[in-house]
This record gives C-alpha cells, sequence and structure tokens, in this order.
C-alpha cells in the first residue's frame, strides 16, 4: 500500500477540487492518505509567488476557471462572499483534530465545504462557530483554534514542506517524488500504476535542464 501525503490550504479552490476528484481517479488502487495542511501564503512567499489573486486579470480568470471546472466536473462549487482570505482561523481550527499534523478525510472535508459550498463569508463568526461544533468530536481534549499546539503544528506541517519542496497546494508526496495541481492527479495515477516513463530517467532529466534567463538579483 503506497501512503500519499496530500497537502491542502483550505483557502485553494484547487484543494477542493482535488480533494474530490483523488477517490475517483485513484479508484481500485491500494492507497492511504495523510492530509496536512500547510499555509499557502508562506509558500508563496519564499519563492517570491503573488499566487493567481496577487495578478488581476489571473485573479479574474482562475475564479472563473474553478467555477467552470466544478460545473464540469459536478463538484459544487461557489466561490466564498471574499477571496483570498486570511485561511488561519480554518488551518488552526482542523489542527485543533490532530495530535501529529494530520487530518482525516471527514475533517478535511468539513472545512472544505464550509469554503465553497454556498457562496458565505468563510470567517463569519457564526458560521466558524458552527463549523468547530460540526468538528466537536474530533476535537482533541483541550484543544480549540486558538490552542498553542494548532499553531505549532502549522508551523510544523509548513516549514515541512518548504523543506520538501512544495511550492503550491493541492500537492501530492509519495515516495519522494511530488505531484502538484488538480492536473496534476493522472500523472500520479500513472505513477502508482507504475507507467515506465517513471523508470526513463525523464523525471530527473527535467530537474537538469538549464535556464536561460539571468540570476535575480
Amino acid at each position: 500500500m503506497k501512503r500519499i501525503t496530500f497537502y491542502l490550504d483550505f483557502v485553494s479552490p484547487y484543494a477542493w477540487l482535488a480533494f474530490e476528484r483523488l477517490p475517483e481517479v485513484l479508484e481500485g488502487l491500494s492507497y492511504s492518505v495523510a492530509y496536512k495542511p500547510v499555509l499557502l501564503g508562506a509558500l508563496l512567499q519564499q519563492h517570491g509567488n503573488p499566487g493567481p489573486a496577487g495578478i488581476a486579470p489571473k485573479r479574474d480568470w482562475t475564479y472563473r476557471h474553478v467555477t467552470w471546472l466544478g460545473h464540469a466536473e459536478g463538484t459544487p462549487l461557489q466561490m466564498p462572499a471574499r477571496h483570498p482570505f486570511n485561511p488561519l482561523p480554518l488551518l488552526r481550527q482542523s489542527l485543533a483534530c490532530s495530535d501529529d499534523g494530520h487530518i482525516n478525510r471527514f475533517v478535511a472535508g468539513a472545512v472544505l465545504r464550509h469554503v465553497w459550498q454556498g457562496g458565505h463569508d468563510a470567517l463569519d463568526a457564526g458560521r466558524l462557530s458552527a463549523l468547530a461544533a460540526e468538528l466537536a468530536e474530533q476535537i482533541r481534549p483541550g484543544q480549540d483554534a486558538a490552542s498553542d499546539a494548532p499553531k505549532a503544528l502549522l508551523r510544523a506541517n509548513t516549514e515541512a514542506a518548504q523543506a520538501a519542496g512544495v511550492f503550491g497546494v493541492p500537492a501530492f508526496e509519495v515516495d519522494g517524488k511530488l505531484f502538484w495541481g488538480l492536473d496534476g492527479l493522472p500523472m500520479l495515477r500513472a505513477y502508482l500504476d507504475a507507467d515506465p516513463w517513471f523508470e526513463s530517467g525523464q523525471w530527473e532529466a527535467a530537474g537538469q535542464i538549464g535556464s536561460g534567463l539571468p540570476p535575480r538579483g
């Protein structure tokens, strides 16, 4: 059985779409998934990447694209009332349900649906209280979103993701290989199916190609 680490931040619509698609894409395979919340903003900042929402025309396109993808794939997706937003309360709420930095599929799904279904404000105080109540049976004793432990777990998760080369979400790690994005899911499936391409040397060769751009000053 292969163990897949799924790096996600609830602010990402592609993380929601990938969460819904993953069981279908990997149907018939023997695998387990460890869902690992990380702070996307820190991953982007590490590489000087403003993200899609930091470029106005790309922001518009991204929102249109993900809404269409939800329609095309049959995944309910409505943009929240405000986006982007600070995901820290949601990340910490999810990790209040964790001892080791990983969350289960129930917790991940509950938080993702909170953001991506209904078109509401993800940070509305009443809705956050309702989410905490929905997760009450999952929350570790003595913990909540404001506790020190979830904050430490989020920091450790994000630092581990940075060290592993994760630059965005959703990202999937298996056997030390990283697959990024919703459109990386077919490639992940191929790897788990032992596609001979992965033994051809082309995976490694791609990382050896020289850059034609001058060094960044």
